[in-house]
């Protein structure tokens, strides 16, 4: 599972609830990406929990989600077809274009593959896609029902067995995918695309990457997984897998592409609505991650005091590492170590208030090299002197205002 990995849900194409998990990375998304599973599975399989972490560990975020009716979300598995689980892969990316960020990167495995080139091009922020163990036609699905096709198309629906499961399937599941073609789509793809399958794949054979990739315009690439099975049962297959993904959307996912700018000399801190504290902040072109730590908030990120500690502390460093280069002093390394609390007036000998609580922060600072006491204690008081230092012992003004 993903460092930070949560439950969502989202309405899907029937309005029931869909079942979600968001793996995101330690710091901020570098990009959103969605992953569809395989036919009559779930979200929670070995392919789509491993590959999602692999892509979370390489700083995309991931929304894998149960089709309508599998897993963990509401509706009837019988009422779905090849449509609807297209359907529901445009809600699952209306939800992270509404509480997140638009996705970028799409990914599939077997008919979800499929599922995520006929859904592409209503995803226009999508700029990659990727298939795993793909068939090219929808309607290979329906040699995993091949004794029952005959009794659906006669009697209107039949209970089929699918991987040691019981399912119902209608005839419209039938003639909904014999009506899909999507070689068009591929052709019209207008994205990056990458296939990856297996050799040693026996449910979808790999004529099929063939011919998705022969449809296909590029930029285009190809990855063989042997030697995994169709399902990437073992986990080195799967994060080989994922590992790939990241390494190759990186190319085409910049974070540029999405993420918000400060402007220049100005510092952005922004909700990311994945918890109830949880903030990005923007400075230049780097992005760090505040949240508060758990039970309140997700722990994902610096608390606002962290990030105070943080600051003082690299200000100090630069400090003395300034004053040490000034002065010949040979200083190989500084490490500075900060905590903050509240304590009681009362309790602090050196202070001037002498009543309710006031915020003390210790400052542990190791100097490395060859130093004499007198430079030591030289560096100590200079300490005192950098500007954040300087800062919070001086009368400071925050100008608040509402933007426009």
């Amino acid at each position: 599972m993903a460092p930070n990995s949560r439950p969502v849900s989202f309405p899907g194409a029937f309005g029931t609830a869909l079942a979600a998990r968001l793996d995101a990375p330690v710091g901020a998304p570098l990009a959103y990406a969605i992953f569809a599973h395989c036919f009559t599975c779930s979200k929670e399989t070995k392919a789509a929990a491993t590959i999602s972490a692999a892509l979370a560990e390489q700083g995309l975020a991931v929304l894998r989600f149960d089709f309508t009716g599998l897993g963990g979300s509401e509706g009837d598995f019988a009422n779905t077809n090849f449509s609807s689980n297209v359907d529901d892969l445009i809600a699952a990316a209306d939800f992270l274009r509404r509480e997140h960020r638009a996705p970028a990167l799409l990914v599939g495995h077997s008919l979800g593959g499929t599922a995520v080139l006929a859904a592409a091009a209503r995803i226009p922020e999508a700029l990659a896609v990727a298939t795993l163990g793909s068939p090219f036609d929808p309607e290979h699905v329906l040699r995993l029902i091949k004794d029952s096709v005959e009794e659906i198309d006669k009697a209107g629906h039949a209970r089929v067995d699918i991987a040691g499961r019981d399912f119902r399937i209608r005839k419209q599941f039938l003639d909904d995918v014999r009506a899909q073609k999507i070689g068009g789509a591929v052709a019209q793809l207008g994205k990056a695309l990458m296939v990856m399958h297996s050799p040693r794949d026996t449910i979808v054979s790999i004529d099929n990457a063939s011919k998705i990739f022969i449809a296909a315009k590029h930029p285009k690439s190809y990855v063989s997984l042997d030697p995994a099975d169709h399902l990437m049962s073992r986990r080195e297959d799967a994060q080989y897998a994922g590992q790939v993904l990241a390494a190759w959307a990186a190319r085409y996912c910049p974070p540029a592409a999405q993420a918000p700018a400060a402007p220049a000399g100005k510092v952005l801190v922004r909700e990311t609505r994945e918890g109830k504290f949880t903030n990005q902040v923007f400075v230049g072109r780097h992005v760090i991650r505040a949240d508060e730590p758990l039970p309140e908030g997700l722990d994902t990120g610096l608390s606002p005091y962290d990030l105070l500690c943080a600051s003082l502390g690299a200000c100090t460093s630069m400090t003395l590492r300034a004053y040490a280069e000034l002065k010949g002093i040979p200083l190989e390394r500084v490490s500075v170590e900060l905590a903050h609390e509240k304590i009681y007036a009362a309790d602090c000998a050196e202070c001037e208030t002498r009543e309710g609580r006031i915020d003390r922060i210790e400052r542990l600072i190791a100097l490395e090299g060859d130093l004499s006491p007198e430079q030591r204690q030289r560096l100590l008081e200079i300490a005192d002197k950098c500007p954040v230092h300087r800062t919070l012992h001086s009368e400071v003004v925050i100008a608040s205002r509402l933007a426009d």
